[in-house]
């Protein structure tokens, strides 16, 4: 049976997030030098992200458990190179989770969703994958480099998969009931997407829908990648979907009778992230590369209401998958999702400053603030 989903009273709410925030999501400022999350921050922040979570279409291609959204461990170890071929083991069932993280400024929430699936299988499981290896082996052996990863991208096929979406959500005094989303960015493969609320949207930006406080969101058979569902042929044709629903509770498909699956939250903070910072143990197993984030300067907002430049030493961080099937070492975490057509930006500036690029591209003026009230998960010492 189905549990039901989680739901907060505006008394209940109110009272944790006043706990876990000190007062910031009700608009009073925290100070700078704030050093440590707490359980009770992780509590609030996971209320954020399942008020707002996504309901995902996902379209089904020819091998529908490749399709299915899952988490990185779902067969019980932390290692990218053999989730290719334990997707295909039905004692490995592939229950729906997505990942997620919140930051928080004085005006507005950024949620960040990551969906995981085991396979890439552009150009299908078999056929693929096998050309994915053709195309990496005539790469090395020409002694090239491809450090825009657009020939990677063209391997067709490869081993874990993750892309997502940002959503932002304007608040609207100390209700989560009466915010709402205003903006939404999605990642397919390596386009980032800007959508607007309402029936058009000016050139350059797309229309996003929404069921209540949750954005509708289209997720590409074989390939995944994501973009706002618009319900129209092109997305629909004649696909077979499965609909991920928040849940509280993660579900397997292949349980199910009808369409409708629900999904539990993770939060990057505990899962992938931990991971990422400790590359000498898990390079090679999670993370096959790093890249070195150098530093990364964050507005903050101080305990006297100003806001002031914080810099923060990332250091090298995994940066992609291990995954030895198809194109190598192809998927990416979050902080290291990048577009494309802005590659003069520092890799990872979408997931730790979501408030400056979303003021950029949505060309927004000086209320909309990029000033975060409290240190993100991956600031805290």
């Amino acid at each position: 049976m189905r549990r039901p989903t989680l739901i907060w009273s505006n008394t209940l709410l109110r009272a944790v997030l006043v706990l876990c925030l000190c007062g910031c999501a009700l608009g009073a400022p925290v100070s700078a030098s704030y050093s440590a999350r707490t359980a009770a921050d992780r509590v609030a922040d996971r209320a954020i992200a399942a008020r707002f979570a996504p309901v995902f279409y996902q379209a089904l291609g020819d091998k529908p458990r490749s399709d299915y959204i899952t988490n990185f461990d779902f067969d019980g170890d932390w290692r990218g190179d053999n989730n290719w071929e334990h997707t295909d083991d039905p004692k490995f069932p592939l229950k729906a989770y997505i990942y997620y993280s919140v930051t928080e400024t004085q005006t507005h929430y950024f949620i960040h969703y990551a969906a995981f699936h085991p396979r890439d299988y552009k150009g299908g499981e078999r056929k693929g994958r096998i050309l994915s290896e053709i195309i990496r082996e005539g790469v090395k052996r020409g002694g090239a480099e491809d450090p825009t990863g657009l020939i990677a991208e063209a391997g067709v096929a490869h081993e874990n998969d993750m892309e997502g979406a940002l959503v932002v959500v304007a608040k609207n005094g100390k209700s989560l009931e009466r915010a709402r989303i205003v903006f939404v960015e999605t990642l397919a493969h390596s386009d980032f997407s800007p959508y607007l609320a309402g029936e058009s949207a000016p050139k350059g930006f797309g229309v996003f829908k929404t069921d209540g406080q949750r954005v509708l969101l289209y997720v590409e058979p074989k390939g995944h990648g994501i973009e706002a569902y618009s319900g129209n042929e092109n997305q629909i044709g004649e696909k077979k979907f499965l609909i991920y629903k928040f849940a509280g509770a993660a579900e397997d498909p292949d349980k199910h009778n009808d369409d409708s699956v629900g999904y539990e939250l993770l939060p990057i903070e505990t899962t992938l992230w931990p991971k990422a910072r400790t590359p000498t143990n898990d390079k090679g197993i999670t993370y096959a590369t790093l890249h070195d984030f150098a530093q990364i300067s964050i507005s903050v907002v101080q305990s006297n209401g100003r806001a002031t430049v914080k810099k923060i030493k990332l250091g090298a961080l995994g940066s992609s998958f291990a995954g030895d099937s198809g194109g190598l070492n192809m998927a990416r975490p979050p902080w290291a999702w990048f577009d494309k057509s802005r590659r003069g930006d520092p890799l990872g500036l979408w997931f730790f400053d979501p408030a400056r690029i979303i003021k950029r591209d949505f060309k927004l003026d000086e209320s909309f603030s990029t000033a975060y009230l409290h240190l993100p998960f991956w600031a805290a010492p």
